[in-house]
């Protein structure tokens, strides 16, 4: 559970989301990051850290310079976590719904009417 929070930890702060996205979209390195942001490479550096320590990007040498590409563990965790979520979730409306489908039949039934039509 720390993993995760590390993660939305991570992507809760608004530029380290963006930029999160846009290595998402395809590897960049720092430089490639920081032309898009109105933040210095030393900013863009300590964001990539973090998403890096949260195990969301990781870094491959290229020459001198470093390229950040997303993670695929660091996103299945979350990927797993948002499915067990939506899961349990569907789970509640859908017992929710046959209660309410249950109770609509009782009161139909209850109400006085044999042929089991409802009267207007």
């Amino acid at each position: 559970m720390a993993y995760l929070e590390k993660s939305f930890e991570a992507l809760g702060d608004p530029t380290r989301l963006a930029i999160f996205q846009r290595v998402a979209a395809k590897p960049h390195s720092v430089g490639e990051i920081a032309e898009h942001f109105p933040v210095s490479r030393p900013a863009v550096s300590q964001h990539l850290r973090v998403l890096k320590q949260a195990g969301l990007v990781a870094d491959v040498k290229d020459g001198t310079r470093r390229v950040y590409q997303v993670k695929p563990e660091g996103i299945e965790a979350l990927r797993k976590y948002f499915d067990q979520l939506w899961d349990r979730n569907l789970k509640a409306f859908q017992a929710a719904a046959a209660r309410s489908a249950e109770r609509k039949n009782v009161d139909d039934s209850g109400s006085g009417n044999r042929t089991g039509k409802k009267v207007f």
